[in-house]
């Protein structure tokens, strides 16, 4: 077999067989396939596609090509969920609760944060003393005795994917349903979960900027999940507007403690509930509706609370801290943003907000970067708010007095004012 074949054979829009597939994953993690062929190949998928066959078995074979977690001793109440990045979005420090609470197994890795959205490994090192990084022994016992664990992704994950990705974001091959679906599938199957949830966003903040690319990828990931023998939904979710009120690493927990311990609702707290919901129906196959039941009287009884408490202390975090919020470390710095004029905010550019929440040291531009965990934005309004010339919309949190001007140009500019608008349904639509 020889890779100048499959790639001519891609090049004319041919599809590819199991063992092509496989030949490629396993020579390039070997090094045995260089870059540039690759790349090659990576761009006849890019303008051809791939079947839904040769997706499930790139999928499968990058899934195979580093360590596999094993959660068959927790049969089908193994649960996952995963999002494809928003600004503000700390569903899973809610949802992981709930959904243990509720019976679920729920042992999760997850990635750093990268350009304008947040990664839950970062969020949850806010919290004093939370170790992301545990041994296999200690991570499978949590999960067994409290029902949810989240750490950083092993070094031997997916290596295919690592691979891939980088060469990817460098030969313009990124946007590419097939090769999105592998990359973000294969690591829920290595992961191990029976039971996955997949929260798939579109509009200004997300990397899908319309329902309808969203729908293709979540109906491609839904599909291939099930054809790898995973029990898969997705929802597809609005983020045309931040997720809550709070953008930034430790001001996200904060959020998340009052959600839990019932002091906010909102999108943040409706969301968390469908997403909760669909893997308790999932692990428990019951309907949505008994499922989503559970899910609200876990979170509104402080049963969600209790589990979080107990899932962050199992693995180092200070229960002080999610006693007590004001006991987190707070930026040296903040700025309020006025509004400059009256009326509705009609319009919301996440992807902005985002950045000037990088800006302000809450974000990365490479892997490498150290963020600064208190920094970040707390809104003061949303799209749909009536505000008043002069009003707050906004407060900065910085430890770097010289970025607060800056961040606060860019989120200025990502504010609209005008008549009222039509707000979106939060959830558009749920794939099965």
């Amino acid at each position: 077999m020889r890779m100048y074949d499959i790639i001519a054979k891609k090049r004319d829009g041919k599809e590819l067989s199991d063992a092509e597939i496989r030949f490629v994953v396993n020579g390039y993690v070997a090094e045995q396939i260089p870059d540039y062929q690759v790349s090659a190949l990576l761009m006849a998928i890019y303008f051809n596609g791939m079947t839904e066959q040769e997706t499930a078995s790139l999928t499968q074979y990058m899934a195979m090509s580093g360590d596999i977690v094993d959660l068959t001793y927790f049969g089908d109440f193994s649960s996952d969920k995963h999002s494809t990045g928003g600004v503000g979005d700390k569903t899973t420090l809610i949802v992981a609760p709930i959904a243990a609470a509720c019976g679920c197994k729920v042992a999760k890795m997850s990635g750093r944060g990268l350009g304008h959205t947040g990664g839950t490994a970062d969020k949850l090192e806010a919290i004093k003393g939370y170790k992301t990084n545990i041994s296999g022994d200690e991570f499978f016992n949590i999960v067994n005795k409290v029902g949810v664990a989240v750490v950083t992704q092993s070094g031997n994950l997916t290596p295919a994917d690592k691979k891939l990705y980088a060469l990817r974001d460098v030969t313009a091959t990124v946007e590419s349903i097939p090769l999105i679906t592998s990359s973000v599938m294969s690591k829920k199957l290595a992961s191990g979960a029976k039971n996955i949830v997949l929260d798939v966003k579109y509009g200004s903040g997300a990397f899908m900027k319309t329902k309808e690319d969203a729908e293709k990828l979540a109906q491609s990931m839904v599909n291939i999940g099930k054809l790898c023998g995973r029990k898969t939904t997705a929802l597809i979710t609005d983020m045309n507007t931040p997720l809550g009120f709070a953008v930034g690493n430790s001001l996200e927990v904060i959020e998340a403690i009052d959600v839990l311990k019932g002091k906010q609702k909102g999108d943040l707290y409706e969301i968390s509930i469908a997403l909760a919901g669909n893997m308790i129906a999932l692990a428990n196959n019951i309907s949505e509706q008994e499922a989503q039941d559970k899910a609200r009287r876990a979170l509104d009884s402080g049963m969600a609370f209790l589990k979080f408490r107990e899932w962050i202390v199992a693995q180092g975090g200070d229960a002080n801290c999610i006693d007590d919020t004001s006991r987190f470390d707070t930026a040296a710095y903040s700025m309020e943003i006025k509004s400059s004029s009256g009326g509705f905010i009609s319009c919301m550019d996440c992807e902005k907000i985002g950045a000037a929440a990088a800006i302000l040291g809450a974000g990365r531009i490479t892997k490498e970067d150290k963020i600064d965990l208190t920094a970040g934005i707390i809104l003061s309004a949303k799209t749909g708010d009536y505000v008043g010339f002069g009003d707050r919309i906004a407060t900065l949190y910085s430890n770097s007095k010289e970025k607060l001007s800056e961040a606060a140009a860019i989120y200025k500019s990502a504010i609209q004012t005008g008549s009222a608008p039509q707000r979106s349904p939060l959830i558009y639509k749920t794939i099965k």
